[in-house]
């Protein structure tokens, strides 16, 4: 199934697909940061995954990546989807047009590791307060007395 579904977003999209990889039984593909729309609508309305199930961002060191985790509950089926941005400028397109769910997802990797995510609808700190510096999940972060 996996194989299937890479072929089928490597030939709509073959100039976004950098890596995929099996990930304990989910297909993780990492695509370019300017691609994540087209993709995302793509999976949602030709391959069915209509439920954002997990919005997560991870610090490498190097760079930030932000990993879409997609459920289909028609095939009873999951994608996820990763874009790499890079550490000094973390910033791509808000999917909450695709699927509204991800809306709180995306403020948490926003608030936390200061993802910055275009047009989303109300991009602000949803965990910490508004005077909060920093973000605590970057490696970089110091905490302060």
């Amino acid at each position: 199934m996996n194989q299937e579904l890479e072929q089928t977003i490597r030939q709509q999209f073959p100039d976004a697909v950098l890596a995929a990889t099996d990930c304990k039984g989910t297909l993780l593909i990492t695509i370019k940061a300017d691609q994540l729309l087209p993709v995302c609508r793509f999976v949602r309305d030709s391959l069915e995954f209509d439920f954002p199930d997990c919005v997560t961002g991870i610090d490498t060191g190097k760079e930030l990546e932000v990993v879409y985790t997609l459920w289909s509950t028609v095939r009873d089926n999951d994608l996820s989807i990763k874009v790499v941005l890079p550490y000094d400028a973390p910033e791509v397109d808000s999917v909450t047009e695709v699927w509204k769910g991800a809306n709180w997802h995306e403020r948490e990797v926003y608030d936390l590791l200061g993802v910055r995510f275009r047009n989303h609808p109300d991009l602000r700190r949803i965990l910490l307060p508004e005077s909060f510096q920093g973000h605590p999940l970057r490696k970089e972060y110091q905490e302060t007395d």
